[in-house]
Order: C-alpha cells, then structure tokens, then sequence
C-alpha cells in the first residue's frame, strides 16, 4: 500500500474538464455519511457541471443528511443481519433481492461513468449491480478493521482508499491508497478561532477546558462517567462542554439545568465543531474512523473510550491506532466511570505529557483527503 500524494493527481489537469456521472452509496451511520459528503462536496470543487446521485437506506440516517447538504438521494428497502436471534433476519434475503433489483434500475436510469461505496447496508447491492453493468468502482474504507460490506465488495473494487496502515490484511495490496478519512473542512486550523470560540460559549481562554463527545446519538458510559466527575473537573477550575447526544440530553438537562454552573455548558449537539475543538485544551470520545481522524487534524490530547458495541470491536482497533504511537490514551468502556477522574485530572496537571500527546498525534493526520479521493474517483470515471 502506498500514501497517495496529491502532486501526483495534480498531474492529470484534464480530469476535471468533462463533466461526469458519479453514484455515491452507502450510509447509515454519521461515520459513513460525513465521509461520503465530503467526497461529493470535492467532486462539485473540481467540476460543478458532475452529477452526483446518492444512494443509501430507507430510514437510515442518510435518507436526511444528504438532502440537508444539497444533494439527492434514492433509499434502498435494505437491512443488515441482526447479530442475535431475530424474526427481522427473514427479511434479509427478500430486501436484498428486492434492493439488488432496485438497484440495476437506478442505475440504467442514471448511467453512472464510475460508483463510490463508503460502507453500510446500501452498497452492497448497488456497488454489485454496477459491477455487473461493467462500472468501475471505488470503496473508501473509514475503519482500522474493515465492515462486513467493503470486505465483500473488495475483489471487484477498482480502487480501494484507506485511513490506517496495514490494511493489505483485508484488502489487495495493489488496489490501496492511503489517503486518509474526508473530514469538514472548517476543521482545519482551529487555533485561529480560539477567540471565536470563547464568544460562543462564553468561556474565558485562561481556563483548561474539557471537551466530552458522544456522537449524534450519544455515548451512555461517557454520559454515565461525565455524571460521575463533572464536579470534580468544574471545582478544579475546568470548563466543560458536554456534548450528551440526542438520547440522554433531555435526562441530563434535568440534572443540570442551563444555567447550573458557569464553567460548564450541556447540548444535545455541537453546532460549531470548529468551535468545540478551539475551545478544548483536552478531549474525551469514543473512536469512530472519521472522529479519530479530525481528532490527528486538532491535534488536542485525547482520552478514548471505545464503544465495546461495535462490529468487530473496531473501535478499540482504531483507538490501538493511536495508543501504540503514544497519540492517545484509552480507557476500556467497562472502566470509564471509575477511572475517568484520576486519568482526566493527570493530564490536566501534566502538560508535558499534554504536548506529547498532541505532538504524536499530529503526525498521524492526513491532509486533502476528499480531494485525494474525488480525484481518484474522476480518474476511474475518464479511463
């Protein structure tokens, strides 16, 4: 696997010139989504005049974020296999059937010069179909430990871009690119807007601030360990901003109403990321792919608590990632709500250690992913 290096797309001027029909597939998750957005937000920089056509699952997440973003989409009636017994997993040979068909259609409708599939249920069937019709394809893969979907697309896959090292493991090595995970851009160079940050939340810049992420829907052991110590950080002089996720926000606002303390603010969900990580002297989430790679673009020391939830525990494999090159301290989600405080209170006193961290885990970020990507997606489309 080699590093894809934008100077050598850079090269190829004419990629862009002719407009091109590309299918973006995939979804059901923000870590699915915000990559395959960030793609297409690339693909419409290099050439406004592409047609881009989403295509993800009915009542997934997707079905909602995409159109917010200004593109459209098409849903397939598709499920995963429930792990545990299940009368839903009954259903899956029909659906698949039922969204494979689907599929063939859309794409003898849109005719697509080349396919993207950015994992979940969705490009399965789509990303096959476009085999079948002779479409080349392109897989960007978030995950240190790869989903069940790009591992069974991977044989057919064009190319096959990654975030982590060593995924010649699961993947043909000649087929990788390591170009990173699409992130935002207003993430990048947060620094530059620590003014603006301590307006939003009115905080003041003297203070060490704690930044807690759950994730849209929330995390409950953080939300749980968060319950456990956030007193003990606000009467150490911290300020806290506590993202609790859609789930828990309603039972947290009750215990802590606005208002409560003025070190800390309580929210459902971040509107200003960019905000968030200026603000934030040190981080606490769980380790999803593409927070793990906005987390190396901050360069914040971060405390990672993986969710044991996960397929394949991958979360932990991400978080490993980072701990192995000593960017990232974890705590086992079994651990969280005794451990928390001490591990927290350490790093806050211990800026030494603060600056390794945030040192280590700046070498790990990889710039100009989504357009490493579209590029590499428009190649596809003009060969």
């Amino acid at each position: 696997m080699r590093k894809l290096r934008k100077e050598e797309n850079l090269l190829q001027p004419d990629l862009s010139v002719k407009s091109r029909r590309i299918i973006i597939s995939g979804g059901g998750t923000g870590g699915h989504i915000f990559p395959a957005i960030a793609i297409a937000n690339a693909l419409m920089t290099l050439n406004p005049t592409n047609e881009l056509l989403f295509v993800g699952a009915n009542g997934k997440m997707e079905m909602e974020k995409v159109p917010a973003a200004g593109y459209s989409i098409i849903g397939l009636d598709i499920q995963g296999i429930q792990r545990s017994l299940s009368l839903t997993n009954l259903m899956f040979p029909y659906k698949l059937v039922k969204s494979f068909l689907k599929a063939i259609s859309i794409i003898s409708k849109f005719k697509p010069d080349v396919a993207v599939g950015v994992g979940g249920y969705a490009s399965g069937p789509l990303l096959y179909a476009a085999s079948l019709r002779g479409i080349p394809y392109l897989l960007q893969e978030q995950n240190s430990y790869p989903g069940i979907t790009n591992k069974s697309l991977a044989a057919r896959a064009a190319k096959i871009c990654v975030a982590f090292t060593g995924m010649d493991v699961f993947f043909p090595k000649d087929k990788l690119l390591l170009t990173g995970n699409p992130i935002r851009k207003d993430i990048f160079n947060v620094d530059e807007k620590k003014a603006e940050a301590c307006a939003f939340f009115n905080f003041t810049p003297e203070r060490k601030t704690i930044l807690v992420l759950g994730g849209s829907g929330g995390a409950r052991t953080i939300n749980e360990a968060l319950e456990a110590h956030v007193l003990t950080f606000l009467n150490a002089g911290c300020q806290v901003i506590w993202q609790t996720g859609k789930f828990y926000y309603q039972d947290i606002l009750l215990k802590y109403p606005e208002g409560t303390h003025k070190l800390l603010r309580v929210t459902e969900f971040l509107s200003r990321m960019e905000y968030a990580y200026a603000m934030s002297d040190l981080i606490i989430s769980r380790a999803g792919a593409g927070t793990i790679s906005e987390l190396c673009i901050v360069k914040r020391p971060v405390v990672l608590i993986p969710s044991p939830h996960v397929a394949e525990d991958h979360q932990t494999k991400n978080a490993m990632s980072l701990v192995n090159k000593n960017a990232a301290i974890l705590i086992a989600d079994n651990a969280a709500v005794d451990k928390l405080g001490t591990v927290v209170l350490r790093l806050i006193k211990d800026e030494n250690e603060c600056n390794q961290l945030s040192e280590n885990i700046g070498k790990l970020a990889l710039n100009d992913s989504a357009e490493l990507i579209a590029l590499e997606v428009l190649k596809l489309a003009k060969n």
